[in-house]
């Protein structure tokens, strides 16, 4: 029995190791050779308990006390890491987006409306607008790849009969000096921000400046049910304003966020892999009705492949008309 509960334990202490190293390294504070200590120390204390597991000496019982401290030392450090709307957020995040409903027509706060001339280059605007939802005609889903065929960003656009397209994308909300992280965004290192942006603003910039692969699948959802997550994002976003959240790569990211939103309106949709593998979002659409089964997957793929077309239209006043006209 020993030889299982210390086996066991041993399974535990490896990975909790390796999770302590990896949260100090990105968020202990004091400077790079301070986490380093704070990483050292951790480690040193896992080690002599797990050392104290499998050989029997006097310093066993108190490797296993210093090893018990440092545990909860570290848990109480990370619960005390807590989310934040008041930093110097980086210019494309800057502003918390909010909005309020009168009828039909939805006003919103902090509309981003950027002219981008490279990704250090370009015009801050952030604007107010209105929204009449009985004139919302469209919802298309986008994807901007940047990491290979699985990994990509998920924004949806709304389109109403003026011609006026809003695109809603989770981000996350990064400091001016921060840049995206992957295994950052397991550790809390940054805070989740809701963008509502002009198309020719953010999915210019992810075609053009930043060179990304971008496409834009058109879906079939109901009128009523377009609203409904129109008005979730309104609401997700004021939520966020009134009380900060971290974003996490996995459980709270671009795609499982607008997952969240989505499965109230269209009941029994189940999870799926490719919610986090996001690159193959459209099989998964494309199995449960969301797009357009009538043609092969492949053909709505290349259609949907507005790369260069975005790039070359620029961040034009018709960037949305230009991006969908087929060649």
């Amino acid at each position: 029995m020993p030889l299982l509960t210390h086996s066991l334990l041993s399974l535990v202490l490896l990975p909790a190791l390796a999770w302590g190293l990896a949260a100090l390294w990105i968020q202990a504070p004091g400077g790079h050779w301070l986490r380093l200590v704070w990483m050292g120390l951790w480690a040193a204390s896992v080690c002599a308990g797990l050392a104290s597991l499998w050989i029997q000496h006097r310093y066993a019982v108190p490797a296993r006390w210093a090893l018990a401290a440092a545990a909860v030392l570290l848990a109480g450090w990370w619960i005390s890491l807590t989310p934040s709307n008041h930093r110097d957020w980086a210019d494309d995040v800057a502003r918390s987006l909010t909005g309020s409903a009168q009828g039909a027509v939805v006003t919103l706060h902090n509309v981003r409306n950027f002219d981008w001339r490279s990704t250090t280059d370009y015009t801050v605007r952030w604007q107010d607008a209105s929204y009449n939802l009985d004139t919302l005609q469209s919802v298309d889903m986008a994807l901007s790849y940047w990491m290979g065929p699985a990994i990509a960003h998920t924004l949806v656009s709304f389109g109403f009969a003026d011609g006026r397209h809003l695109v809603f994308s989770v981000e996350i909300r990064k400091e001016r000096h921060e840049s995206f992280s992957t295994v950052g965004g397991f550790f809390k290192q940054f805070e989740r921000s809701i963008v509502a942006a002009e198309e020719r603003d953010i999915l210019y910039v992810r075609a053009g400046p930043r060179g990304e692969r971008l496409f834009l699948y058109p879906i079939r959802m109901p009128q009523a049910a377009m609203r409904q997550l129109f008005l979730a994002y309104v609401d997700s976003a004021n939520r966020l304003a009134d009380t900060p959240k971290f974003y996490n790569t996995v459980t709270a990211n671009c795609t499982t966020l607008v997952y969240d939103m989505v499965r109230p309106i269209v009941p029994g949709l189940p999870m799926d892999i490719r919610l986090i593998l996001s690159g193959y979002l459209p099989e998964y659409l494309y199995r449960h009705g969301g797009l357009d089964t009538r043609q092969p997957l492949d053909v709505l793929r290349a259609r949907a492949d507005i790369t260069q077309r975005a790039a070359q239209a620029g961040p034009a006043a018709d960037f949305s008309q230009r991006i969908r006209q087929a060649d």
